[in-house]
C-alpha cells in the first residue's frame, strides 16, 4: 500500500505530465521549423537544442536556480510579476520541459530533413509563406515522427531527477514527483515503496517505449 506522500508525488507527476504534454508539440514543432527551415545558420540553435541531452542535469538545474532565484536581475523581474520557477510546479514543469523537448525536436528533425525539397518548392510556388508550408505541407506528413518524439520526451520528462532536485526542491507534498518519490523512499530506507513506485514508473515508461516502437514505419518484408 503506498503511502499518502507517495500517492500526492503519483498524482503531481500526472499533473506535470497534462501540463507539459502541450509544451513538447508546440514548442518542438516550431523548434525544429526553425533549424529546418526558419534559420540561415541554425548551427548555435541547435547546440542549444541539444546541451541537455549532453550536459549533466544537476548542472543545468544549478545554472537555472542560480538564474532564476531572486538574487538575480532576471529573478526579481519574474518576481514582480508573480512568477516562481525556484521551488514550486512551475520548475517541475521547466524541469520536465528542458530535459524532454530535445527529444521532440531532433526527432522531427531527422524527419523533415529526410522529405523531398520539391513539395517545399511546390507549396511555395502555389502562394505559401515558408512557415504556412511547413505547418500544412512538411508537419503533416511528419506527424508520427512528431509523435514518437513526444512519446519519448514524456517518458523523459516523467523520469528527470536532477534539474527537478535542484528547481523544485523535493518539498514533499508540493514539489515531490513519482521519480524523486523512489529517491526518497530509497534514502529512508523503505524498499518496498521504492520497488513499487519504480514499477509503475517503469511500466509507464516501457508503455511509452512500445507505443513508440509500434509507431515506426514499417519496410516490405524480404523473402
Amino acid at each position: 500500500m503506498l503511502s499518502g506522500d507517495a500517492l500526492a508525488a503519483l498524482w503531481l507527476s500526472v499533473r506535470l505530465a497534462l501540463w507539459v504534454l502541450p509544451a513538447y508539440v508546440l514548442a518542438g514543432s516550431l523548434l525544429a521549423w526553425a533549424l529546418v527551415f526558419g534559420l540561415k545558420r541554425p548551427g548555435w540553435l541547435d547546440a542549444l537544442v541539444t546541451l541537455p541531452i549532453a550536459f549533466p542535469p544537476v548542472v543545468i538545474g544549478f545554472v537555472l536556480l542560480w538564474l532564476l532565484g531572486r538574487q538575480t536581475a532576471l529573478g526579481q523581474l519574474l518576481a514582480t510579476m508573480d512568477i516562481s520557477f525556484v521551488f514550486s510546479f512551475a520548475g517541475l514543469w521547466l524541469a520536465a520541459f528542458i530535459s524532454g523537448v530535445p527529444l521532440v525536436v531532433k526527432t522531427l528533425q531527422a524527419a523533415l530533413e529526410m522529405q523531398s525539397r520539391d513539395m517545399h518548392e511546390t507549396a511555395l510556388t502555389l502562394g505559401c509563406t515558408p512557415f504556412a508550408a511547413f505547418w500544412l505541407v512538411h508537419l503533416p506528413i511528419a506527424r508520427s515522427a512528431l509523435l514518437t518524439g513526444v512519446l519519448l520526451a514524456l517518458a523523459r520528462g516523467m523520469g528527470e531527477v536532477g534539474i527537478s532536485l535542484m528547481l523544485g526542491g523535493n518539498i514533499l507534498g508540493r514539489t515531490e514527483t513519482l521519480s524523486l518519490s523512489i529517491f526518497n523512499s530509497v534514502t529512508t530506507g523503505d524498499y518496498r515503496q521504492g520497488a513499487v513506485l519504480s514499477g509503475l514508473l517503469g511500466g509507464v515508461c516501457l508503455s511509452l517505449l512500445a507505443l513508440v516502437r509500434w509507431l515506426q514505419p514499417r519496410g516490405p518484408r524480404t523473402a
